[in-house]
């Protein structure tokens, strides 16, 4: 072996060759790498296990690997590193402690990138200094001029008056390696895009067939003169009619959704809690919302609580929009009668809690048949057991906790989930926003 044999680069060139790398110890050679103490790396390359390499321990910042060994990594654990790249961490580990390198080895994370650059997939490596040996010139670097074929002094150029051509200029030769690495970066671009360039298409489209299309159908339809035709054509090319806004205003004022309740005193929701429950997402007992309210001068429940609830609504391109929307709250048919002879079709929920004489003054007083027209929702405490007498009503059953009031959102954000999807499917004129 040659002084000057640099044990990463031999190691290098063996693995490229794909020639067999085998082990030697004082007896002669081995197939165990434990019990050897040389790596044969060529025919006349055989070095020790323990030759510090070019390739520093992690907390080292030596740059001498021959006055500093204990910084480096051996050629031993080097080699044991690529030769187990395809292990497991725990195999690779428990072969790095019975080969004796537990002072100095490459780490899990580390031993790929040692594998691809010993198998020159990288040229990049981490940890590793460079070797005085190697030339600094770029690869595929033209040689540089000597001094028989120097270019010509000032001198020599006035001199000689037929002297036209100009000195040689370096040329650059890209190197192979790196384009291969610009293919591979360029092969997985990613162009980012956002709303505006992904609706741009690969060419620019003319749509200027179908405009003229389109003026001639218009044209002989409004030639025509005669019938249902230019009547239709004529009304159809014409914009719409200007709505009344009287109308518009109106049909807009009643077109909020309604909530109808129990008015049974056992009731979990009622009129004095409802607004807090269903706005604010806390429950209050009732009790203690009544007693709130008169101490505040308020003897009387209202009859009809508006209920402004703030929807976030996403559209295709990703923008958030918050929107408030109201619903009004009821808990007799008297008080509904206010809202007009359709209100019925205006109500998307009735509460119930489980007593047939709620729906008497109801338009459906069957529970089947009204639980067909409106969504059921029926609140019990979290420790009642199920009420038999909803089962067959077509409802859905919410539990409120008595004591953990900071469940009361999750509850409150089920029950508009639930009431938004009932009503998108049944009166989805309903939704606002």
């Amino acid at each position: 072996m040659s002084s000057g044999t640099d044990p990463l680069l031999a190691l290098r060139t063996a693995i490229k060759s794909k020639k067999e790398i085998t082990y030697t110890n004082d007896a002669g050679p081995t197939t165990s790498f434990s019990a050897a103490t040389h790596v044969v790396l060529a025919p006349a390359i055989s070095l020790p296990k323990s030759t510090p390499t070019r390739l520093r321990k992690p907390a080292s910042n030596s740059t001498d690997p021959q006055n500093q060994p204990e910084d480096f990594i051996p050629l031993g654990a080097v080699y044991l590193a690529w030769l187990l790249r395809d292990a497991s961490g725990a195999e690779y580990m428990k072969q790095v402690r019975e080969n004796g390198y537990t002072g100095g080895f490459v780490s899990v994370t580390e031993r790929k990138g040692v594998a691809d650059w010993l198998e020159e997939t990288t040229q990049l490596l981490t940890g590793l200094i460079p070797n005085n040996t190697e030339s600094t010139t770029p690869p595929g670097t033209p040689p540089q001029l000597r001094s028989a074929t120097s270019l010509p002094s000032t001198s020599t150029l006035s001199k000689g008056a037929d002297a036209t051509s100009t000195p040689l200029k370096r040329r650059y030769v890209a190197d192979h390696a790196d384009m291969e690495v610009v293919k591979k970066i360029r092969a997985n671009e990613i162009e980012l895009q956002d709303r505006t360039t992904v609706l741009r298409g690969i060419k620019p489209n003319n749509f200027n067939s179908v405009k003229v299309a389109f003026a001639d159908k218009l044209k002989k339809l409004k030639e025509s003169g005669s019938g249902k035709h230019a009547s239709g054509a004529a009304s159809w090319a014409s914009a719409p009619p200007t709505p009344d806004p009287k109308i518009q205003a109106r049909k807009a004022k009643n077109q909020y959704p309604i909530i109808m309740i129990s008015s049974s005193p056992t009731s979990l929701v009622t009129m004095y809690n409802v607004r807090r429950f269903l706005q604010d997402a806390v429950f209050e007992p009732s009790q203690d919302a009544r007693t709130r309210a008169v101490s505040e001068g308020n003897a009387r429940a209202e009859d009809v609580v508006p209920i402004y609830r703030k929807r976030t609504t996403i559209d295709p391109s990703g923008r958030e929009t918050e929107t408030q929307t109201r619903y009004f709250v009821v808990d007799s048919a008297e008080a509904l009668a206010k809202f007009g002879p359709d209100a019925w079709e205006r109500v998307v929920c009735v509460m119930t809690t489980g007593q047939a004489w709620q729906f008497r003054p109801y338009k459906w007083q069957e529970p089947k048949t009204l639980f067909h027209h409106v969504k059921g929702m029926y609140f019990s405490w979290t420790n009642d057991p199920p009420n038999p007498k909803i089962k067959d009503w077509n409802v859905t059953e919410l539990k409120i906790d008595p004591n953990r009031r900071h469940v009361d959102k999750s509850v409150v954000a089920h029950f508009w989930r639930i009431l938004d999807q009932w009503t998108i499917a049944h009166k989805p004129s309903l939704m606002q926003g």
